[in-house]
Parts: C-alpha cells; structure tokens; sequence
C-alpha cells in the first residue's frame, strides 16, 4: 500500500488527497451533489442525527463484522456502488475497485459509464461483481448491455431508476466539465498543474488505448462527435412499469432496483419479481430537494423486508453510518465516493484502505455497542432524534 494511502485514517482523509490530486472540474464533479448540495448536506446530516444506543458488560472479544447478501457470506454488509468517474480519476479505476472489493470480501458494481470494457473487468477484478444499468434516450441501444452482462458473469443487475432526466449540476457548466467539454483558459491551467493526474490517467490511456478515456460499454454508432455523444446520453423519460418487468424478463439473475425513496414503489418492484431495492437519492445528485434515504429506510422495511433484499446508500462515511443501516433494517449498505476517493487518491490500495477503514470503525462500534454478530443488531440499539430524551 502507498505511504498515501496508509497516510488516511479516515474517508476525509482520502477525500483531500483526491481534492490534491484530481483537476478542481474533475473533483467536483466526484464530490458535489446538484444545484446547492442540500441534498447532499442533508444526507450526511439524517445520519448523523441518529445516535447509536450502547449495551454494556458484554463479553465482545470475539466480534466480526461478517454478514451475507443474497445468501452468500460477505466479510462485511457493505457493497461498492456504481461510480461512474471511477476510469476518469485513475487509470482503470474500475478494475482497481472490484480488486478492492474482491480483497475485503464485498460485492463491487460496475457503472454502465465505466472505461473499461465489463469483460475485461469481470476477468482481471475478480470477486463478486454486478452491473449497473442506465437506460437512455435509445432504448433498444441500452438493452444491449444486458446480453453481454449475463454472457460475462455478473451476479446482479442493478437497474437505476431515479435518473430519468438529466441532473441540474450547474458547477459542471461553470467548471466547462460538461459534454462537450469546453476548453478555457481557467481549466487549461487547471489540467496544467495537476500532472500527475493528466499524464498518469489521461496519458497512460493515450499511450495503452490510443485514445482519450471512452465509455466502453454504452452501445453508441462509431465516430459520433461529442455533442452526438451528449445527445446519445441524454436520459430516457419513458421508463414505467412495464419496462420494469421486460428487464426481469430478460435478466435471469438477481434484480436490483436503485433509487427508491417511497414504500409502495418498493412494493410495486416486490411484485414485478425484484429481488433488491436500493433506498438511494443518487448521492444527493438526482434531485436537491429529495428525502435521505435513511430516512426512508424505515417504511421501505416494514413494506418489503420480509420478501426482498434492502439496502441503503447515499451519505455513509463511517463504519458507525453502517450500524445505523442495519439497526433501521438494511441488509447492507452501498458506499460510492468513499471508495471513489480512495481509488482517486492511490488507485487500488486507496480504494483498499477505504474499505479497511470502513470496516474498521464498524467493528470497533460493535465493541462499544456490545455487539459480537451483526444478527444481534435491532430497531432497540438507535434512537432517531424524536425519540431523545429532553
């Protein structure tokens, strides 16, 4: 591991490296949410209004975080979500990331934006890997992920669902971090004293591929410019239920849907056959004025967690963040910038010492909680900020 990454001892750690080593455009466009952020502020600020409540005098020497997520045994109840920018921030950073994942015993999800191509990455990552899916403006063009995904191996779909129109990230057009990308003197300076990032990542895929990082698994007509790019890209607003059903059709493996944030939608997914849904605000970037999804999480249980897999993302930075998930019910916790600043900052073993740090705050909270199994954790071991005494 580099002396970087043994360095952090926590996610903000890694965080300020990448800040360090990514452009300012490159940067935001990892670390911000839309519009004002409230959303994103909002996410880390539900979490850490809920407070843990501790069990003493337990014999906690022998505790481990291991867990299972869809019956298979996990080294703990965490999984890496789709980040997008994961190829953009370090040289196939993709890879790096499942080979995280595949090292601390986690399921790694490929974004359907990744640079890599998924075959190459199902071969090199190893471990447990799922598949993201975005679903454009061409519908049919999208689908065809799908048929590959099965053919290379991976476990799970995972379906977003929240994205159907595009983001309102006003900084990325400040920041000319926009397809295309428009060229100034501002970010020209930009790129010029960030050299370990222009020649280490952009230039190493030039000197590998031949060409500028691609998105390698997105099904576009060849030699497209890029505003034919931006216009291939753009979402597709027609998804309903029925679309939903087709993909369980075609899909023969785990379905998971991401984006939930209401109880009935989870239980409309129950019906079409889903097997997971994700509680998720997109990291606080579909929508700034969306619910935390740990707030949701309650009512999204109660609904469908005797008949379907729940998880929850968007704001989790402490293995204490994780806790607070499985006491309000989740099955496991997705983490997406953690990771990705790991990865930013160091490349793999970044993105090792994230999980590392991650799972080491989560079992040191179990000792202070009294807890030797996540089995034993309950609703009894979290009080949301109602419930405080005065």
């Amino acid at each position: 591991m580099t002396n970087l990454a043994t360095a952090a001892l926590n996610i903000e750690d890694l965080r300020k490296l990448a800040k360090k080593r990514l452009t300012k455009g490159l940067f935001e466009f990892v670390d911000r949410g839309s519009e004002d952020d409230v959303a994103l502020r909002h996410n880390r600020e539900a979490l850490e209004r809920i407070k843990l409540r501790s069990r003493v005098l337990n014999d906690t020497s022998g505790r481990h975080t291991r867990a299972s997520i869809f019956g298979e045994s996990v080294d703990m109840p965490l999984v890496i979500g789709p980040t997008g920018p994961a190829g953009f921030v370090w040289y196939r950073g993709e890879t790096e990331l499942a080979k995280a994942a595949a090292k601390a015993g986690i399921p790694f999800t490929l974004a359907s934006t990744s640079n890599t191509p998924m075959e190459a990455i199902r071969e090199n990552g190893g471990g447990r890997q799922w598949y993201h899916l975005y679903v454009w403006r061409d519908m049919e063009a999208s689908l065809k992920a799908v048929p590959r995904a099965i053919e290379a191996g991976f476990e799970a779909l995972v379906l977003t669902v929240d994205s159907t129109v595009p983001y309102n990230r006003e900084f990325d057009v400040r920041n000319g971090t926009t397809m295309p990308v428009r060229l100034t003197p501002r970010n020209i300076a930009d790129l010029a004293t960030h050299p370990r990032w222009l020649f280490g990542t952009v230039g190493r895929y030039v000197l590998s591929d031949g060409h500028l990082p691609r998105y390698s698994n997105i099904d576009m007509p060849a030699g497209l410019p890029t505003t034919g790019i931006r216009d291939f890209l753009f979402k597709n607003d027609t998804l309903d239920w029925e679309f939903l059903k087709r993909i369980r059709d075609m899909w023969p493996r785990k379905l998971v849907v991401k984006g939930i944030l209401h109880a009935e939608d989870a239980a409309k997914c129950a019906e079409c056959g889903v097997d997971c849904v994700i509680v998720s605000n997109h990291g606080g970037i579909a929508s700034d004025a969306a619910l935390a999804p740990i707030d949701v999480l309650p009512s999204v249980v109660r609904e469908v967690g005797d008949r379907m897999t729940v998880i929850v993302d968007s704001g989790f930075r402490r293995g204490s963040d994780i806790l607070k998930g499985l006491a309000l019910g989740a099955d496991a916790v997705i983490v997406g910038r953690a990771t990705l600043y790991g990865v930013a900052a160091a490349g793999e073993p970044g993105a090792t010492r994230a999980l590392e740090i991650l799972q080491s705050e989560l079992h040191r909270t179990m000792g202070v909680m009294g807890l030797t199994d996540l089995s034993q954790i309950t609703r009894d071991h979290v009080v949301l900020p109602h419930e405080l005494p005065l």
